[in-house]
């Protein structure tokens, strides 16, 4: 798929090249890595409430299945596109490769808008997007999981279809699923979880005390809220300040993180929890803070708003949340950026060791689960800060560096079939 002038896929692009020159990537391999293995479009008809029917796209991509089974969410957005879910495909790939887990990169989505549909309506598209791609995907070949506006009970359904259509109940098909259904415990905390970890070895290698350490998020969504509640519990941090779509508080003190908590799940928002000044996303920003956390939308760092930050530490909750530009700004500044694609990967990791339950048919306790990820996340961070050191270059291009050379090597090893 070539790269178009403002595509999604051509930023990705962009970030495996500077990583892939390092390499020495031969150019075969170069073209492997850079092609989508398969990408699948569909039409989904779907009786609405009021009689008509109407015809959904839906699309699923298998960027790279070399390392194992494709893996990566499914969206509904009225804004999919084949270029969006292929992009975030590659990124699937890449995220896996450094989280060191048996996966390839895969994504889907169906153009909608779930907001504007009913129930009934949004289960009959779910049902009819994979009834159309089933043969697909399976818990040998692809395995979706939950993304922009879909959710646990859209998975079940998704593991139903398909139990479905083999004739037996497959619970592994699938991830992000209820506990109940074969889900495993801890997925809901894992990426927040991830975050927290990412910012206790980022402080190690920076050299602070993460106890005491003052922290800024942006974005009070599952990651954001759990990456904040993690730190200041289990890490000892002080969250100084929160943002989210509505608005943002701070103090200088520290915010009490359980009663923001409970306050957000009244009001839906930050905005207006009392002991607090309030405080907007730009001047969020501007915060002498030890780590600042990006958990809400892409692009949110940019060159123009990059020179005014003044954490010592960022650690990407969102994905793409800091633009090439930016990045190389603050990089060159001092500033330690853990990407996203390490920042982030505790959830497709525990995603991970669902897949691994579901096919044991034996189930982890919470503990179990939480000090494997510990494990992972460690092993993960450990293995880009190295290559960082070696190659002298940021964190960023040495995930990509370990995460190619990953690929690469599995691609050499197992040669070309004809």
């Amino acid at each position: 798929m070539a790269a178009t002038s403002g595509s999604i896929f051509g930023a990705m692009l962009q970030e495996f090249d500077g990583a892939a020159r390092i390499l020495n990537l031969e150019p075969g391999i170069w073209k492997i890595l850079t092609s989508p293995k398969r990408q699948i479009t569909v039409s989904c008809p779907v009786q609405m409430d009021n009689g008509e029917i109407e015809v959904f796209v839906g699309y699923r991509v298998q960027y790279n299945i070399t390392l194992g089974p494709a893996k990566g969410g499914i969206r509904y957005h009225p804004n999919v596109t084949l270029d969006e879910v292929t992009a975030l495909a590659a990124w699937m790939t890449w995220k896996c490769a450094v989280a060191h887990i048996p996966f390839g990169g895969g994504k889907g989505g169906v153009i909608c808008d779930p907001t504007k549909m009913s129930k009934r309506e949004i289960e009959a598209l779910t049902r009819r997007y994979i009834a159309e791609i089933v043969d697909a995907i399976g818990p040998e070949k692809d395995v979706p999981a939950p993304d922009v506006n879909t959710n646990d009970q859209i998975m079940a359904w998704v593991m139903d279809t398909y139990s479905m259509h083999v004739g037996h109940t497959t619970t592994s098909v699938v991830t992000g699923k209820p506990v109940e259904l074969g889900g495993s415990l801890g997925r809901r905390e894992a990426t927040g979880r991830g975050v927290m970890i990412a910012a206790r070895e980022s402080a190690k290698h920076v050299g602070f005390n993460i106890k005491g350490a003052t922290v800024a998020v942006q974005g009070f969504g599952n990651v954001g809220s759990i990456s904040a509640e993690l730190l200041a519990q289990e890490a000892g941090a002080k969250i100084v300040a929160v943002t989210d779509w509505k608005g943002g508080v701070y103090n200088k003190q520290g915010l009490d993180i359980p009663k923001l908590l409970q306050y957000t799940q009244q009001k839906k928002t930050v905005d207006g929890f009392p002991d607090a000044e309030p405080l907007t996303n730009a001047d969020l920003f501007k915060l002498e803070v030890d780590v600042l956390i990006p958990a809400a939308l892409e692009n949110q760092i940019t060159a123009e708003n990059a020179p005014t930050i003044r954490a010592k530490v960022i650690i990407e909750g969102a994905n793409g949340p800091t633009t090439p530009d930016a990045n190389k700004l603050l990089h060159d500044r001092g500033v330690f950026i853990v990407p996203d694609i390490l920042a982030n990967s505790s959830g497709v990791t525990t995603s991970y060791f669902e897949w691994v339950q579901d096919r044991y048919g034996y189930f982890w306790t919470e503990k179990e689960v939480n000090e494997r990820l510990e494990a992972k996340m460690c092993e993960a961070f450990s293995a880009v800060l190295q290559t960082s050191i070696k190659y002298k270059v940021d964190m960023r291009t040495a995930a990509y560096i370990v995460a190619i050379g990953r690929v690469a090597t599995v691609t050499r090893m197992r040669g070309m079939y004809a």
